[in-house]
């Protein structure tokens, strides 16, 4: 399945960064709730995996 996708070795931190940019775009967490759940430590490692789309934004902003 990894050769369909396009992924030649896939690693742990390759799923935990998917599983973690998900949480957000989820949109029911906050930063310190994904910390808990994936297990970052440090808030600049979690912003990282934050890929922020301004739509999502204007419309919390309403």
């Amino acid at each position: 399945m990894c050769d369909r996708a396009g992924i030649d070795d896939p690693r742990f931190h390759d799923l935990r960064h998917e599983a973690t940019s998900r949480l957000f775009e989820l949109g029911i967490f906050d930063s310190m709730e994904v910390a808990s759940i994936t297990g970052h430590k440090i808030l600049t490692m979690l912003k990282r995996y934050t890929h922020l789309k301004a739509e999502d934004l204007a419309r919390k902003l309403g």
